[in-house]
C-alpha cells in the first residue's frame, strides 16, 4: 500500500490533494473520483479534478467534507482548513492569520523549519535591520543592546529572536574568534507565501517611513515624492527607472563598506530614513 503524504509537509492544499489521489489510487487501482465524490457527498465525479487544476475552489463545507473524505484526524484536519485558507484569502491579514496556524504546527516546523524561518527573517521588518546592525565594527550579539540599537526600538526578546532566526539561516555567522559576523547565506521562502511575505516587508518599513515623519531628525531622513500624471504606457519605464536607481544605491553601498565599516543602518526606497540609533548614543 502506498504511503499516504503527510499534510504538514504541504502548503500548497491542492498539490496534497492531487499526492493524495494518486497514492489512494495506486493502493486500489479501482479508487476514482467518482468514488471520491460519493466519500465527500458531492454529486459531480469530476470536482476533486477541477480543484486540483485551480478551477474551483473549496467552500468551508466542502473543506469539511474533504476532510471527512479522506480520513483526517483532527489536527491534520486542521491544518488542511489553514492551507485552504492560506491559498484562497481574499486579504494579506486573512493570509497571514492562515500563516500564523499554519507555522505554529510543530509537526509543520520540523518537516519545513528552515522556509518557515526565512518566511519569518524576510516579513518582520526589523530582521534585515538587525543583519545589517551586524556590520558595525562595535556590534554585539546582545538582545539587550540590539533592542537599543534599533530605531524604533524593539524588545530585547524581538532581538532575541532575529539573532536566533538570522543564525538559524546563515545569514549571520559566528567567526573564528567568536564574533557574530554577516554571513553569505541565501535562504528559500516557500513560493506559496513568497509575495506575502514581500508584502509584510513593504507594509512594515512604510510604517517606519510614517514614523520617521516625527520621530527622526529632518538632517537624517530624506522622504522624495512626486505627483505627475503619465500615459499608461509609461508606467513599465517608470518601474525599469526606479528598479536602476535601486541598483545604483546598492552599489555605492557596496563600494562604501570597502573602504569603511558600516555605522548606520538606512533603508532606501526614495525614501531614506534611520533604522538604528547612532553610534556614539548606543551604550
Amino acid at each position: 500500500m502506498a504511503d499516504t503524504p503527510d499534510v504538514f509537509a504541504y502548503l500548497d492544499y491542492r498539490t496534497f490533494l492531487r499526492d493524495w489521489f494518486e497514492a489512494r489510487k495506486a493502493s486500489n487501482p479501482r479508487f476514482s473520483h467518482r468514488l471520491f465524490a460519493r466519500l465527500a457527498g458531492h454529486r459531480s465525479p469530476s470536482q476533486l479534478l477541477l480543484v486540483i487544476q485551480s478551477k474551483r475552489n473549496l467552500t468551508p463545507e466542502s473543506t469539511d467534507a474533504y476532510c471527512r473524505a479522506m480520513g483526517l484526524g483532527l489536527q491534520d484536519a486542521a491544518f488542511f482548513r489553514a492551507l485552504v485558507q492560506l491559498d484562497q484569502a481574499k486579504t494579506d491579514a486573512e493570509r497571514n492569520e492562515a500563516w500564523a496556524q499554519i507555522s505554529a504546527s510543530r509537526r509543520f516546523l520540523r518537516a519545513r523549519s528552515i522556509e518557515g524561518r526565512g518566511f519569518e527573517a524576510l516579513s518582520t521588518w526589523y530582521m534585515p535591520a538587525v543583519r545589517e546592525l551586524a556590520q558595525r565594527p562595535d556590534f554585539r550579539p546582545d538582545p539587550a543592546w540590539i533592542a537599543r540599537a534599533i530605531r524604533p526600538r524593539i524588545k530585547p526578546a524581538e532581538a532575541k529572536r532575529a539573532l536566533t532566526v538570522l543564525l538559524e539561516l546563515g545569514l549571520l555567522v559566528e567567526d573564528g574568534d567568536g564574533n557574530v559576523v554577516v554571513g553569505e547565506a541565501t535562504y528559500a521562502t516557500p513560493h506559496e507565501v513568497a509575495g506575502l511575505a514581500v508584502h509584510n516587508y513593504h507594509r512594515g518599513m512604510l510604517e517606519r517611513a510614517v514614523d520617521s515623519i516625527d520621530g527622526s531628525d529632518p538632517a537624517e531622513r530624506h522622504l522624495c515624492a512626486v505627483t505627475a500624471a503619465v500615459p499608461e504606457s509609461l508606467l513599465p519605464k517608470l518601474k525599469a527607472e526606479l528598479d536602476a536607481v535601486q541598483e545604483r544605491l546598492l552599489d555605492l553601498c557596496d563600494g562604501a563598506l570597502e573602504a569603511a565599516a558600516g555605522e548606520r543602518v538606512v533603508q532606501l526606497s526614495l525614501a531614506m530614513f534611520p533604522l538604528s540609533e547612532p553610534m556614539k548614543d548606543t551604550p
